[in-house]
């Protein structure tokens, strides 16, 4: 069952919960922010229901409160940080943020994060990069947790990856996670007593299913486009781990800290006006989006829509009407925020 908040509750909630898991008011009210954005936005998966896995974390010494982002070395637009397992969201903010500064004297900006934790989501930070004006890039690489194509064992993570597009009249944001459905989202049709919408998994017997329970239960979450998605999560988790000289999915595994212990995450900047003035450029995403919603609907479908597009539309409403929260997550936050420490994942329980 789900009911609406208003979002200055929601927020003040959130923060008293991580208040009394041991944060400063700082990250507190950074952290806060953050997850009820992204729940406003439609993503509840990272915003609200993340809070008890992110204090069950804490709880457990697998988020270092007074770890910040460490610079390792630097070349020119590119630079090297360690982020010393501090809390995930705000290292990955320091780390996008930096990316556009150094894209402000280069024309590019890569920073290349390792030895942080779970960034919650990931869309935030494009969002983040594309709202200053640059074209922005960026992905983390997970413990494994879906098949590699070919395989019936878990064997590669879901590494979500983003593009975003600063767009005037909208921008354009692309946050996908390499399985047809993150894990977080499961949860949240799980929570919802819903079948997913098509197949996002394999069951214990290895049979396609809808049943996202069974996919949380086999941790055998279907790759998107089969054998390309699996591929390419299995790219970006060397990319990453490469770029920022840390672990892998193979070594985060090992190390069983908790959901993205010791991972790595790389954010890219553009300045999109290089090569071109900012009403060429424009004009040119304006005619692209445009012939986007000028497409044909398919059969059931109301209209065609760019990728961030619904997310303003859900922002506004959940700004008016209340944020869309689950009853049973929103009661256990709130008991956090009362005192209780005893946090566990209830998204995942």
């Amino acid at each position: 069952m789900s009911k609406r908040v208003p979002f200055e509750t929601l927020k003040k909630t959130i923060k008293q919960a991580l208040l009394n898991a041991g944060l400063t008011e700082e990250q507190a009210e950074i952290c806060s922010t953050i997850h009820s954005e992204s729940s406003a936005d439609g993503v509840e998966s990272h915003g609200l229901n993340r809070v008890p896995r992110f204090v069950e974390y804490i709880n457990k010494g697998w988020v270092n409160l007074k770890g910040s982002p460490e610079l390792l070395g630097g070349k020119g637009a590119v630079e090297n940080y360690d982020g010393r397992l501090g809390i995930g969201i705000t290292n990955a903010l320091f780390c996008s943020d930096r990316a556009v500064e150094l894209a402000k004297t280069h024309g590019i900006g890569c920073v290349a994060l390792k030895n942080t934790t779970h960034w919650m989501r990931g869309g935030t930070y494009a969002w983040r990069i594309a709202e200053k004006g640059f074209v922005g890039f960026s992905w983390i690489n997970t413990e494994s947790c879906m098949p590699l194509w070919g395989s019936d064992e878990v064997g590669v993570g879901n590494n979500p990856f983003c593009i975003a597009i600063p767009r005037k009249k909208g921008p354009v944001i692309l946050d996908m996670a390499m399985s047809q459905y993150a894990y977080g989202k499961l949860g949240v049709y799980r929570l919802a007593g819903k079948q997913l919408p098509f197949p996002g998994g394999y069951d214990k017997d290895g049979n396609l299913t809808t049943d996202p329970g069974a996919i949380e239960q086999s941790m055998l979450a279907l790759p998107i486009g089969y054998w390309k998605g699996s591929g390419l999560s299995l790219a970006l988790d060397l990319a990453a781990a490469v770029m920022a000289n840390g672990r892998s999915g193979i070594d985060m595994d090992a190390k069983n800290g908790g959901s993205c212990y010791g991972c790595c995450q790389i954010f890219i900047a553009y300045d999109p006006y290089l090569f071109g003035e900012e009403n060429e450029i424009q004009a040119i995403m304006d005619r692209r989006i445009a012939a986007v919603n000028a497409s044909h609907p398919a059969k059931g479908v109301d209209r065609v829509c760019y990728p961030g597009e619904r997310t303003l539309a859900v922002r506004a409403k959940s700004m008016k009407e209340g944020v869309a929260v689950d009853e049973k997550v929103w009661a256990y936050v709130e008991g956090i925020a009362r005192g209780n420490t005893d946090a566990k994942d209830i998204a995942s329980s």
